[in-house]
């Protein structure tokens, strides 16, 4: 299997953009993986970007950034007032939330939903980065549910299992609003991760799985 090394000048801040739909989305799409960066690059940056969610949904997405993001590398958490399930709905304003992302410091890596995911709210926020993000590198992350949709990725992150394992504990301890979902627990996200370490051989038999629609590979 080949790895990728991106050409990052070691003495540069790594600008990565979270963007979710729902406040639950970036960290179980990439949570561990935002992990495995932090502990891989001197220098790194991780801002948040959520379309939709109530003050009490808010406030656990802040718990659970504090959790998985140090304080070093913590940017900014930015939310969106949109409707949860009316996002295709919404477009201009929508589009204008993202022309706003924009004119926010450039980033080098953007996290975001997968292109055929079967939710129309994750569906369009992809569709709303690649509109706005024409020149950058985007890996679309994959979130499990009860209609299915999960594809063939193409891109691996190996991940610890210590941090597989804190991504879980963030999830189940910041989002009590969830509990009650059948799908949202341990033995789902931890099956997730195994499945793609198994895929991609991860060392520690963990992984988080994205899809790299275009990527440019420098010769130099």
């Amino acid at each position: 299997m080949l790895t990728l090394i991106p050409n990052q000048d070691a003495r540069k801040t790594l600008r990565v953009l979270c963007v979710g739909a729902h406040c639950d989305d970036i960290e179980i799409g990439c949570g561990a993986s935002l992990l495995a960066l932090q502990a891989g690059k001197p220098k790194v940056k991780i801002d948040w970007a959520i379309l939709s969610g109530s003050a009490e949904r808010r406030r656990e997405t802040q718990a659970a950034m504090s959790m998985l993001v140090k304080p070093r590398a913590r940017g900014e958490l930015i939310f969106g007032d949109f409707h949860d399930g009316r996002l295709p709905a919404q477009y201009l304003e929508v589009k204008d939330f993202f022309e706003s992302l924009k004119r926010r410091p450039a980033p080098d890596v953007i996290l975001c939903h997968e292109r055929d995911d079967r939710h129309q709210d994750h569906r369009m926020v992809n569709e709303m980065v690649w509109n706005t993000f024409r020149d950058h590198l985007v890996f679309e992350y994959e979130i499990p549910k009860w209609d299915g949709g999960l594809g063939q990725p193409n891109v691996y992150i190996h991940v610890t299992r210590s941090q597989a394992e804190a991504k879980v504990k963030a999830l189940l301890q910041a989002y009590r609003t969830q509990s009650q979902r059948d799908w949202f627990s341990s033995e789902t996200f931890m099956a997730m991760l195994r499945l793609r370490g198994i895929e991609c051989r991860s060392p520690s038999g963990y992984a988080e799985a994205f899809h790299g629609r275009k990527l440019h590979i420098s010769g130099r």
